[in-house]
């Protein structure tokens, strides 16, 4: 009930500016002929609507602002967003993830995620997205994958994610995709250099 007590409140504010802007044409209601009684309350209306409108205005230009915010965090974050639908198929990502996949996002809007799982690594990724899909909570799953970019070459991936629930019922899932290449390759070095190491040691 909150938000049309509020909207009752401002309604009652907006009344009262826009009558304290025409007090000095307000009629006296007891002699004032009743066309003028009318014409006053027009008048009333008409300045409360022209606020109405100029208070809808701000609200959609804040708006607006927010929602330019919202996209350029989105697009230029240093992580891969992408959201795919119940069919496992791209419905929207981000620039970075784009680039992170290596093709254009115009391209990557309703192809198959999977594609760019490399092959080795489908089986175990087909088999979370069933899992996660399935679910009704929403919990964070998170997993490391060999990818395959457009061009064929491959990166490790580090992939955080969540099952979102929607208002028409169709749930999708939530990945924000890293690319964890040079700790792999650095776990790497480090592990033949231990075993280098251990070698010499014998």
């Amino acid at each position: 009930m909150k938000p049309m007590t509020d909207w009752i409140k401002k309604r009652q504010s907006l009344r009262t500016d826009a009558e304290a802007m025409l007090s000095r044409l307000s009629p006296e209601a007891e002699s004032a002929p009743p066309a003028n009684v009318i014409l006053h309350e027009l008048l009333v209306h008409k300045v409360e609507l022209e606020m109405q409108i100029e208070e809808l205005r701000r609200a959609h230009d804040a708006m607006e602002e927010a929602r330019d915010r919202y996209l350029d965090l989105y697009d230029f974050a240093p992580v891969g967003y992408i959201t795919l639908n119940r069919d496992c198929l791209i419905s929207e990502v981000n620039l970075t993830g784009a680039a992170l996949l290596g093709t254009g996002r115009t391209k990557l809007v309703q192809s198959r995620f999977a594609k760019f799982v490399s092959a080795p690594e489908r089986d175990l990724w087909h088999r979370l997205f069933l899992n996660l899909m399935e679910q009704s909570e929403t919990g964070k799953r998170t997993l490391v994958l060999e990818m395959a970019r457009a061009d064929a070459s491959t990166f490790y991936g580090y992939l955080e994610c969540q099952r979102r629930a929607a208002t028409d019922g169709a749930p999708t899932l939530r990945l924000a995709l890293f690319d964890i290449s040079k700790i792999k390759q650095a776990e790497a070095d480090m592990l033949n250099a231990a075993t280098g190491f251990e070698g010499l040691k014998a």
